[in-house]
């Protein structure tokens, strides 16, 4: 790819061509960034590589003082003559509003979570292991998701906080979900396809058919869990594995997204970008200019070469 840009600028000229624009006699005008990746985006590029890119935003939001949401997104590529599989982690957790230590419990589901699943995968990443996994990938999921509520019991007892988290390993992403924080399916068409389902008692009145799509997005207990990490003695996430969308991107956000943007409007936040970064600050931007009412927090996570 660099290549052939690198060729691009090295054409020789006959003397009927256009000249450089120039500042001075000496000094030629650099490319911006834009230029650049105008370029890189035109060229006819095919990766031989499959990989994941990603990029997150985050925001405290136009009526909160304090954050109690956290991130954590965990990208690489380990590639040889053995080919490669793309490894990735992303989390979002969104501690509880109205409880001592939201933003501790969302810190600690999201390190404790995300620091066994990197202790479990470092010898396969970084060195040579001598044995497989002596568990399955959900298996794996469940016993972060343990550790987690303990973790979150004893450092910050009567808080909360949900938690969204995928393991994406080559084509297969596995998820571990409690709460209202959501995974979606994002395609260039503008379909999102939400593959978590809400913990909250005005998710579960819509699963069970008795209010409507529109009534639990305007109901006044709509942020009301039945079902957290750090709250209760038994806990059941949801732990199921997925396809990686095909052409699309992977989407984690907190409520203080999905809860102000409509699917169309968070489609033409990203429409609007080139970049996965822009991506994600145009989704923020856009929740803080509907009012901001809550953190906003999101990743996005894109599959090339697929």
């Amino acid at each position: 790819m660099f290549e052939s840009i690198k060729k691009l600028f090295q054409k020789e000229t006959s003397p009927e061509e256009k000249e450089p624009v120039v500042v001075s006699e000496s000094e030629t005008v650099p490319l911006s960034p834009q230029q650049v990746e105008d370029i890189i985006a035109h060229q006819s590029m095919q990766y031989e590589l499959q990989q994941l890119i990603a990029a997150s935003g985050q925001s405290v939001g136009k009526q909160r003082e304090l954050n109690e949401d956290s991130i954590l997104t965990i990208t690489t590529t380990l590639a040889g003559n053995a080919g490669n599989i793309p490894f990735g982690l992303y989390i979002v957790a969104d501690g509880m509003g109205g409880h001592q230590y939201g933003e501790i419990a969302s810190n600690t589901a999201m390190r404790v979570f995300g620091g066994h699943i990197m202790r479990k995968f470092h010898p396969y990443l970084f060195s040579l292991p001598t044995a497989p996994l002596d568990e399955s990938l959900q298996e794996l999921m469940l016993a972060g998701v343990a550790q987690a509520q303990e973790a979150i019991q004893r450092e910050a007892p009567g808080s909360g906080t949900t938690l969204t988290a995928a393991l994406v390993l080559g084509d297969q992403v596995s998820i571990a979900h409690v709460g209202d924080s959501r995974a979606y399916s994002v395609y260039p068409d503008g379909r999102f396809d939400m593959i978590t389902r809400d913990h909250s008692l005005v998710g579960r009145l819509e699963e069970l058919g008795q209010i409507t799509a529109e009534e639990a997005a305007n109901h006044p207990q709509k942020n009301v869990l039945y079902r957290a990490l750090g709250q209760g003695e038994v806990l059941e996430p949801d732990i199921f594995t997925a396809s990686f969308p095909k052409k699309g991107n992977l989407m984690l956000c907190s409520d203080g997204l999905w809860g102000v943007l409509t699917e169309k409007d968070m489609h033409q936040a990203m429409s609007d970008a080139d970049t996965l970064e822009r991506a994600c600050q145009n989704l923020v931007n856009a929740a803080n200019a509907a009012g901001g009412p809550d953190n906003i927090s999101v990743v996005l996570v894109k599959m090339v070469g697929q």
